[in-house]
This record gives C-alpha cells, structure tokens and sequence, in this order.
C-alpha cells in the first residue's frame, strides 16, 4: 500500500489521463456538491421551524376571551366574556391530570424609572409556573413564587435588556424601581430566547397586578402546557373539550368562534412536524437519487477505464504482474481521484451555502448547513462504489493472457 513505485505509477498514470481523470472526479464532486447543498437547506429549513417555537413551550395552550357574536340561551350577541379567578381555578380543578403548567396573565403597559433612566415598558402580572410556559432563563435572583401571589407583594422580575437600560452603574438585583411612581422591588433578572423584545419585559405577582391596577378578581388570558406525554391526537382532543366546556360556561354558542378561542401549539407543532418530514423524503430522495447517479457514472467511467487499459495490463503481465498488483492499481488509483474529487465537492457545497446564507435568511431558511458525519459517509459511499466498480472489470481483466490483450484493440 505504501510502496514508493506503485504511488509514482498511480500518479502517472492520472497525468497521463488527464481527461479521464477529472470526468471521474466530476462525477463524484458534482453528486458531493448538490447533496451537500439539498440538505444543508433542509437543515435550514428545520432551524426556521424550531426557532419560530423557541420562545414558548412546545405543548403551550392559549385562552383568550373577546366578545360574542351570536345569540344564544336568550342571551344577545355582542356580551364581552371576561375570564377571573374563578375560571383559572376552573381550568385548573377540572383538567388537573392533563395540565402540566398553568398561570394567567394581565396586560400593562408603565413607566419605569431608576435614578433618572426611565423608559416604557411591558409588564405581565402571572403565576409562578409562566416561566416554565415561556421558557424564561432567571440568571440572577428568583422568579415569582407562591409567596408573592398571597402576600401581594410588590416585587417585579425584569429582562436583562431592561437592567442594561436603567441600572447603568450598577445591578438590577434587590434594588427597588419605580413603576409608575410606585417603588417595586426587583428580585430576579432573566434571557429569553425570543430576542431583545422579551427581554423588556417585566412580571408582577398576579394578585399584585390586579390589586394595583383595579383589575380585582379579573385576568386577560389563560395560558397552560398539557400533559407532554399526550401525543397529538390526545392533544387536540383536550383542546377541543376545554373550548367546549369553557363554551358552556359562559353560555357561548358552539359556532362562536370569537367570544372563546382556545389556539394549541400542537396544531402548529404537527404541521411543521409533517411540513418537515415531507421535506426530508423529499430531500432524501433527490439527495439519494443524485448519489446514485454518482454511482453509475463512476461504474460507468471505471469500466471505460479498465476496457481502455487493456492493453496496458497485458504489457505488465508479460514483465511479470501479477493479478493481485494490477487490480491494486487500478482501485488504489479508483478511490484516489474518488476521495479527492469528492472532498473538494464537499468544500464547494459548504462554500456555496456559507456564501447564500444571507440571501436564504430572507426566505425563511435560517443557518442552512450539514453535518460532516453526513457528507463524509455520502463520499465513503461513492469512494466504495467507485472500487466495486472497478474491482470487478479489474478482476477480469487481469485474468487475460498477455497475448489476448496485447492484440486488443
């Protein structure tokens, strides 16, 4: 394998070749290159849909009330369904196997000032388990607690951007910060993955928010997380029957799809799963397809090579080859030009993607790009192929005479 005079044969022989040579090698980069391309934008594709889902939980459920728009139980349309306390308790009592999380929210906009910084923000009034629904990071501190909700007390957890704008000179953690002139301990700092915009947000206790801003016993939104190990169905299911029984409750029509709307992640979830495993067969097949056709081209070209070279083989027999070193040539040479052309594919397609990138992220295709595992096993694949083909014709040819092949034409 590693004698000096069968390289400098191997080396020769491709100089001589040239033509032959870079018809092999096309065929393998050009398979490398288009299946490096085809995933590396399903792979793109993948990152779009799971950073579309990054900010909440997956299995995240949302209730949100408006006005009716039919009559119903002698009942006019037009009534605004308000959810309160009750109602979250509800939910809760009534579905408590299937929830995993729950917590409702309250809506505000303030004005926060700390030492002359001040700026507007949102604030959420919630219950303890919203950080789990809307994946928050605490980073320093605490988030809200029980405590908090039955004391009613006055303690805010702000996003990491809020404290780089007010507390310039020094941390957020355990000072106090006005809110509309009235002073809030902050007792948590938190990253969200949702970007800058989460992270200029502000959560108060629940109890605090409605006691603060004459809220009373009201809330804006219901947010939960169902039992993670429903599947699908089973989570559609349940959110059809909590639209149902909150319907009921409020003496909604069954057809009124405003007063009551109940959205569940898995609706989305199972149509970017089905979006993306579509693709993936998609992609699979012509990725597959192409490497394929690598295959025959380089079955094709190998035959082509061994025929040519007949005569070749017969002038190495008759000075004393034997079989076995002229079939090594011949796939020492095959899986050279092989790995060569198909690494330098491989360098292509990753430059190709790296260099659209920035075109691709306006189609919604986000950090396209490929493992090497799999471009690496897809070259080994080719670099296999391209020796069997060889292998055989080679296999048969140094099975000639000398004197049959030196006659060939």
């Amino acid at each position: 394998m590693f004698d000096l005079d069968l390289w400098r044969e191997i080396f020769q022989s491709i100089n001589k070749n040239r033509t032959r040579s870079l018809l092999s090698g096309f065929t393998v980069a050009f398979a490398i290159l288009l299946f490096t391309i085809l995933f590396g934008i399903a792979n793109g594709l993948q990152n779009t849909f799971a950073e579309a889902f990054v900010d909440d939980a997956t299995n995240s459920i949302f209730i949100n009330s408006g006005r009716t728009t039919k009559a119903n139980k002698g009942l006019q349309s037009g009534r605004q369904i308000q959810f309160k306390n009750e109602d979250y308790d509800y939910i809760k009592d009534e579905f408590g196997n299937k929830v995993e999380y729950i917590t409702a929210r309250i809506y505000n906009n303030i004005q926060a000032s700390f030492r002359g910084e001040q700026n507007s923000y949102s604030l959420r009034g919630v219950h303890p388990d919203h950080q789990y629904l809307e994946k928050t990071n605490v980073i320093e501190g605490r988030y809200i607690n029980q405590n908090d909700l039955q004391n009613r007390t006055k303690v805010v957890v702000i996003g990491r951007k809020i404290e780089e704008d007010l507390f310039l000179k020094t941390t957020a953690l355990g000072k106090y910060i006005n809110l509309s002139s009235i002073p809030y301990k902050v007792v948590g700092i938190f990253t969200d993955d949702g970007g800058d915009n989460e992270e200029r947000i502000m959560y108060m206790p629940v109890t605090t928010a409605q006691q603060v801003y004459g809220k009373h016993d009201y809330i804006d939104q219901i947010n939960l997380t169902y039992n993670p190990e429903m599947n699908y169905d089973e989570a559609l299911a349940f959110s059809s029957l909590l639209t149902k029984k909150l319907k009921d409750r409020f003496s909604v029509a069954s057809s009124d799809q405003r007063a009551v709307r109940v959205r569940n992640m898995a609706e989305g979830t199972k149509a970017v799963s089905q979006m993306t495993f579509g693709l993936t067969v998609i992609i699979l097949v012509i990725g597959f397809g192409t490497l394929i056709a690598g295959v025959v081209g380089v079955s094709n070209i190998m035959i082509f090579i061994v025929k040519e070279r007949t005569k070749e083989i017969g002038i190495r027999k008759a000075l004393g080859a034997t079989p076995r070193s002229i079939v090594s040539i011949i796939l020492i040479e095959s899986i050279l030009i092989t790995a060569i052309a198909g690494y330098v594919g491989l360098l292509i397609g990753v430059g190709v993607i790296e260099l659209v990138t920035p075109v691709l992220k306006d189609y919604f295709i986000k950090d396209p790009g490929v493992s090497n595992g799999l471009v690496i096993g897809a070259t080994l694949t080719l670099i296999a192929a391209g020796a069997i083909a060889g292998y055989f014709p080679a296999k048969r040819a140094s099975k000639i005479k000398p004197i049959v092949a030196l006659r060939n034409d």
